[in-house]
């Protein structure tokens, strides 16, 4: 059971950043499961492919108030003003050390990542309130609690993501709407190639000291081969659908084996050889 009082057949869900990876993965298999899908994406030829494939589909970017005021319109128009559960996926990541990120590139990664999905949360929690219930899903990374080198404006904006939810979370106590965050680690998806494409707006044509290390990253990323422990986006989907079904669902849901083993080791290591170890992986 999604809730004491709904079947999957009955709950809706609105995901965003639908165009592939995750998020699609994650609305196919709910739709599979039953769910009534809201699958958003930021441009339109993706919100056309959607709908091509069956979805309920429109557009949603997270960098523009009036587009989700529209989307949330729209999904409360088909639903009675019901919502169940919000799936917050839009995100990219944007490669290059920190002394390379222009207060412009932060701003937008942060616009995205960061305030589009705390605008969207806000829209939404009225009509969790209002109905007595809900779920709102996060999905973090394991960037949101290690650092990792020339990964700083996306380190900082799911530190940001994973600070802003366990506020709400505790906000939130005594009602039963829960706030879940999703941590993968490598996953199979478009993520890299975006990244690959956010670098090349922001960071390619700054003089940096870092060139030696962003030509081995570039050139990892052209190889398209999946990094070690990758995983397919299903497994992801495993712990959206337990955030979604379970009574009582975990705050925090790791998916890849680095997930876990860097959430140990910073328990038990001292910062400094933390950082040695951690000062040796790219990903």
């Amino acid at each position: 059971m999604a809730h004491p009082f709904l079947s999957p057949e009955q709950a809706t869900v609105l995901i965003t950043g639908c165009s592939s990876g995750i998020g699609r993965c994650v609305a196919e298999q709910l739709r599979a499961r039953g769910y009534r899908v809201f699958a958003t994406a930021r441009r339109a030829e993706d919100v056309q492919q959607l709908q091509l494939s069956g979805f309920n589909a429109y557009r949603l970017d997270l960098t523009d108030e009036r587009s989700m005021d529209e989307a949330v319109h729209w999904v409360l128009q088909q639903t009675d003003g019901q919502l169940y559960a919000l799936f917050n996926n839009g995100a990219y990541g944007l490669p290059g050390a920190v002394e390379d990120i222009t207060l412009q590139a932060l701003r937008a990664q942060f616009e995205t990542n960061v305030f589009g999905t705390h605008a969207l949360t806000c829209r939404v929690l009225p009509i969790m309130r209002r109905q007595g219930y809900g779920r709102i899903i996060q999905n973090s990374s394991i960037l949101g609690f290690v650092a990792l080198k020339y990964r700083g404006a996306y380190n900082a904006s799911k530190y940001a993501l994973e600070g802003l939810s366990d506020t709400l979370r505790l906000e939130l106590l005594g009602s039963d709407i829960h706030v879940c965050l999703i941590e993968p680690g490598p996953v199979i998806s478009r993520f890299r190639e975006n990244a690959a494409q956010a670098f090349e707006r922001w960071v390619a044509e700054v003089p940096s000291r870092h060139q030696e290390a962003y030509q081995r990253l570039q050139s990892t990323r052209r190889s398209g081969k999946p990094t070690a422990f990758s995983v397919p986006p299903e497994a992801v989907c495993r712990r959206v659908v337990h955030a979604l079904e379970s009574r009582r669902p975990r705050i925090r849901y790791p998916v890849t084996f680095p997930t876990y083993l860097f959430a140990f080791l910073k328990r038990i290591l001292p910062t400094r050889i933390m950082d040695r170890f951690l000062s040796s992986k790219l990903m």
